[in-house]
Parts: structure tokens; C-alpha cells; sequence
């Protein structure tokens, strides 16, 4: 085991989404490791997003700020280096607003850092339905991250609820012999601050479609190595709509990551650094 950051921010993406943002904020209110702060980045979310995180800011007792910008469209990007840029950790922790995490994963993401390496961790998809039905005692008592109380409540029989059940022996070794890339995943990675600000983090250029992973590609380039947790460290995915998807967009971003991998790039000429002084 690593030792363990002395300063850790959890950051995660939102937008008009205040039932699974509650959802979210349950699961970080019932981390076994307590010592973090949460930043919600907020791309344009209206006052009913606001009301929960004041509501959970009160009830539990989290260190929770509210980074938010207008909505101009899709720029998660954008509103994420802003969130960096108000940090106050020097291990920053990324998921999502429409993600629970389990119980352990902030002292899990601590635990398995190391200098110089990236972690790029599993998610498990829930059905629409089973996203809706789970509620804050679920939460609260661990049930929903049983694969057994899961599938008796229509989740369906896959391999992937292995990512719950493996525990942390078995889940290394499918780690190791995984054939998925350890990329960074928005809804489950982490890294260290100035390795993240010295890639200028996100490329505010892009949209939704693979952003996350160029980061990551930026970060590899400069030898900062993705680690693969995807067993040892899950969050349950909430389903929801889409309405975002361009594929322009995406057609955009596969062109951008295409340049960073060809050009070896480490370094954005899109990020913190240029939001700072604009």
C-alpha cells in the first residue's frame, strides 16, 4: 500500500440531474475514509440542483462546493478546470454526478496511488428502472452494492458484477489480465493535482465523446501511467437519457485525440492556464 495523499478533492460533473446528484452525494456521505472535500461541477444546472447541495451540505456534514457557469451547451470540460482550479487537494479524485460509489472507493483511489501513475477505474451500468428504485437506505446500508440484492431487483446476470464481488485478491489478478486499456475514465479515476495541471488539464475544445480519455492519453505521453482498478474500485452507474449526443461532436474529439497521440502533445493549449486568463 501506498501512502496515502495527505490532502484529497472529490470532483464530479453534474447537469440537471438533482435526483441522481442526491444519489451521488449519498454514497460520498457514507465513505469509510472521511478526510476529503467534494467540488460538484456544474454545468448550468438551475436552483433545484443548488437546494441539493445545500440540503446535503447540511445534512452531512461534507466539506461540499458548488462550482457552477451558465449553460452555453455542453461543456464539462470547461466547468471540470474550473472545479480544478478550486481545489484545495493535492490527490484529486474524479467521478460523476450520475454514480454512486462504493463505500470504499475514496480510501481505495488513496490507497492504491502512487507517484507518477494515473487510476483509471470500473463502473457498473444499472437499468433505468433499478436506478430510479434505489434510495438513500440502500445507499446508506451498502445493499445496493451487492450483486445478489442487485440482481433480485432486476439487475441482469453479467460479468461485469464481478467488478463487485471479485474482492480485492481476485479483482488484481482480472486487473492484471484485463484487455481493457487503463484509460482515464471521468466516472472513476484519479491522479495527482501537478500532474493534472502540468497537462493544463482538460481540452476545453472538446464535447461529449472521449473526452475524459484524452487526459489521460496527455498524461501517458508524459510518462504519467494509467494504473487499472477497474475490480478493486466500482461505482454504479445511474441510467438516464442522452440528449447531448453530437456526432459532430465526437467526430471532432476523435480528431483531437488522433493529433495528441501522433504529436506525442502533453500539454494543452485548451485548459486551466487559459481560463485563468481570459
Amino acid at each position: 500500500m501506498s501512502k496515502r495523499p495527505c490532502d484529497v478533492t472529490v470532483i464530479f460533473s453534474t447537469y440537471r440531474q438533482p435526483e441522481w446528484l442526491k444519489k451521488t452525494l449519498c454514497g460520498f456521505a457514507h465513505q469509510t475514509h472521511r478526510d476529503f472535500e467534494v467540488i460538484v461541477a456544474d454545468d448550468g444546472s438551475g436552483e433545484d440542483t443548488a437546494e441539493v447541495i445545500r440540503t446535503a451540505r447540511n445534512a452531512t456534514g461534507l466539506e461540499i462546493r458548488h462550482v457552477w457557469q451558465r449553460d452555453h451547451g455542453f461543456r464539462k470540460c470547461r466547468i471540470l478546470n474550473k472545479a480544478i482550479a478550486a481545489t484545495r487537494g493535492e490527490y484529486l479524485i474524479f467521478t460523476d454526478g450520475d454514480c454512486i460509489p462504493q463505500p470504499e472507493f475514496v480510501a481505495r483511489h488513496l490507497d492504491l496511488s502512487e507517484p507518477r501513475r494515473f487510476l483509471s477505474g470500473g463502473l457498473l451500468r444499472l437499468p433505468l428502472g433499478l436506478s430510479h428504485n434505489i434510495q438513500a437506505d440502500d445507499i446508506a446500508a451498502g445493499n445496493c452494492f451487492s450483486a445478489s440484492w442487485l440482481r433480485g431487483r432486476g439487475m441482469p446476470l453479467t460479468h461485469k458484477l464481478l467488478k463487485l464481488t471479485a474482492g480485492s485478491g481476485f479483482g488484481a489478478v482480472l486487473d492484471r489480465i484485463s484487455p481493457a486499456a487503463a484509460s482515464w475514465n471521468g466516472h472513476n479515476a484519479s491522479g495527482w493535482k501537478a500532474d493534472i495541471l502540468a497537462a493544463n488539464g482538460f481540452d476545453e475544445r472538446m464535447g461529449y465523446g472521449g473526452e475524459d480519455r484524452e487526459l489521460g492519453e496527455r498524461l501517458e505521453n508524459a510518462g504519467i501511467r494509467g494504473k487499472r482498478i477497474r475490480h478493486h474500485v466500482t461505482c454504479l452507474h445511474l441510467d438516464h437519457p442522452r440528449g447531448y449526443v453530437d456526432p459532430r461532436a465526437r467526430a471532432a474529439n476523435l480528431a483531437i485525440r488522433r493529433e495528441t497521440r501522433r504529436t506525442r502533445r502533453t500539454r494543452t493549449a485548451h485548459g486551466i492556464a487559459q481560463l485563468k486568463a481570459a
